[in-house]
């Protein structure tokens, strides 16, 4: 007698079609579950987003390309008038000396060479150097005064006055310097000025050089 093959139970067919599709599901994702990442072209891989991808500037075009700036990044960028001057946007001069009783008195002045307006408050740096950038004597003192704000517009000056007992009446060492060097305030970098003032004093305190404060025009 040949035997009838065996039909399965419908439930056991049921069971192993489930059994079979989540193998299959498996399979298609690695074995990983549901997606959370995408690889690039470049091998790595990155988290994906919702929302649009963000594009990378083709090249030759500026990587801020078409972003809107914030007003404190256009601030900063364009300068703000009224800003602190700059060395490189300062033109340095030395005026007329305005001599009396043995002193000598030079305005020194800065005005603003830029396009912009800008502040100097305070005190300017000086230093007497030879032909070679040798420091002469001691940098001028202070004379002693409240520092505000000169707003300098384009084209316009501020001076602090320079004055020293002339050598020839102190009986101090002297030299003749080939330059002074102009610090403005809060700055590092220094204007070179040729000095056309004759014998200054180099040593001893009794006739050191001072300077003023800076007040707005040319001292003239």
């Amino acid at each position: 007698m040949v035997d009838k093959p065996r039909q399965l139970p419908a439930a056991a067919l049921l069971a192993g079609t489930a059994v079979l599709a989540a193998l299959l599901t498996a399979c298609g994702n690695g074995g990983n579950g549901p997606s959370a990442s995408a690889t690039t072209d470049t091998g790595t891989t990155a988290a994906t987003t919702s929302g649009p991808p963000t594009q990378t500037p083709a090249a030759g075009e500026p990587s801020g390309s078409g972003a809107t700036e914030s007003p404190t990044a256009a601030g900063a960028g364009a300068g703000a008038a009224g800003g602190r001057c700059h060395t490189s946007e300062l033109r340095a001069s030395l005026g007329t000396d305005d001599p009396g009783a043995g002193q000598e008195n030079f305005p020194l002045v800065l005005t603003n060479a830029s396009s912009r307006t800008c502040t100097v408050t305070g005190y300017p740096g000086a230093a007497f150097t030879d032909a070679s950038g040798r420091q002469l004597g001691p940098d001028p003192a202070r004379t002693p005064g409240g520092a505000t704000p000169v707003t300098l517009a384009p084209g316009r000056s501020a001076w602090s006055g320079l004055s020293f007992t002339n050598p020839a009446v102190s009986g101090a060492k002297s030299a003749k310097p080939a330059w002074l060097l102009v610090t403005p305030p809060n700055e590092r970098d220094s204007l070179r000025v040729a000095w056309t003032g004759g014998a200054v004093p180099v040593s001893g305190t009794a006739s050191q050089a001072s300077l003023t404060v800076l007040t707005p025009g040319t001292g003239a």
